[in-house]
């Protein structure tokens, strides 16, 4: 709290800011709607019992907005309720009696803090010799649960992960049970371009996607060619075999793109037992399976954090740098610059480490 306060002097209040966003649809006209920017959850200041006004950062900004948009501080917080993820701004909690819940307080753009959205799924079903008490992570094949052909996928640490449809009268969990264990840590990301629920195994080295509608219980593998590492100095390669790996897959719906981010972390040395990110590597996926790396993605700006994740085209927002990566957890916050994989890294608690992707504005 004392941190928060010291962050008082630097904030402002106002209302999100709006871009004009543009697309060329299949018929060749233009679409264009009103956009806001890429933002992450700062916090919530206290104004009324277990309420807060949210705080945001805007991605193509340098301060927080604190909005009159409030939200239970227990879900800012983490406590006592159990967030396992986020998708499209929708946050999704798991509750003691296996419920999970998805709402959209944390969602700036969304419903007022009056009526916000909660849409409860079927109890979970755990598998045998699986468990469903810890979630990897939460994606969505759109931006809404409320729509018709929406798939919920939740991943959960070990064999299990579980499909569902909420906006079916009937809806139930679709279960499957993951042989390779190299999946049984990995995050789940849904590929607009392939209509499938993607997930990167242990190492890099295989992608398993899932299609529940079609064959949910015979997923297709890929394995993938890495045909260029970073040229690193002998310290660096030592220091790269003594982390903690992490591979994430990220989308760029609006240039096609696929690519596969590997997170380097180790323990800090001053004994204060957190995880500093020491290297990050992009690669880019061709659909022969070819991983090339890379330290330019143009024009185009990844953020990873709990929440699902996304990429924007930097150029679509004024004052967003391009050719960079934007990484929150738990107790990290992390900004890289590709182009010499220069990192920024600094210490700081989140309780609800989530980017909130792009919302249209009708």
């Amino acid at each position: 709290m004392s941190l928060l306060l010291r962050r008082l002097s630097r904030l402002r209040l106002g209302k999100p800011l709006l871009v004009r966003y543009s697309v060329i649809l299949s018929n060749g006209f233009s679409s264009s709607s009103l956009q806001t920017p890429p933002c992450s959850i700062v916090s919530a200041y206290p104004c009324g019992v277990d309420l807060g006004k949210l705080m945001i950062m805007n991605a193509n900004e340098r301060y927080c907005t604190t909005l009159e948009k409030k939200v239970p501080l227990e879900l800012v917080h983490s406590d006592p309720m159990v967030t396992i993820g986020a998708s499209h701004g929708w946050v999704a909690t798991l509750k003691d009696d296996g419920i999970v819940c998805l709402q959209d307080d944390l969602n700036p753009y969304a419903s007022s803090y009056t009526d916000p959205k909660r849409i409860s799924l079927p109890p979970l079903v755990t598998l045998p010799r699986c468990q469903t008490q810890i979630a990897t992570n939460v994606a969505m094949s759109s931006s809404s649960p409320e729509d018709e052909d929406c798939i919920v996928a939740v991943k959960f640490l070990g064999p299990q992960l579980s499909f569902c449809r909420p906006a079916q009268s009937r809806s139930e969990w679709i279960n499957i049970r993951i042989e390779n264990p190299c999946f049984y840590s990995s995050p789940v990301m849904y590929s607009k371009q392939d209509e499938m629920f993607r997930i990167p195994g242990s190492g890099g080295h295989l992608i398993g996607s899932w299609d529940p509608r079609t064959h949910k219980h015979q997923p297709k593998f890929q394995r993938l060619r890495f045909q260029k590492f970073p040229e690193l100095t002998k310290s660096k390669r030592e220091l790269l075999l003594s982390c903690c790996t992490s591979e994430h897959l990220v989308e760029s719906r609006p240039t096609g793109e696929m690519f596969l981010v590997k997170l380097n972390k180790k323990t800090t040395a001053s004994g204060m037992k957190k995880m500093k990110t020491k290297l990050v590597m992009v690669f880019k996926l061709d659909e022969e399976g070819n991983a090339l790396y890379t330290e330019d993605i143009g024009d185009l700006r990844i953020f990873l954090s709990k929440s699902e994740p996304f990429c924007v085209l930097a150029s679509s927002f004024p004052g967003m740098g391009s050719n960079r990566m934007e990484v929150l957890d738990i107790e990290e916050s992390i900004s890289v610059f590709l182009c010499g994989s220069s990192i920024i890294s600094k210490f700081c608690t989140h309780g609800a480490p989530y980017h909130i992707p792009p919302q249209n504005i009708d």
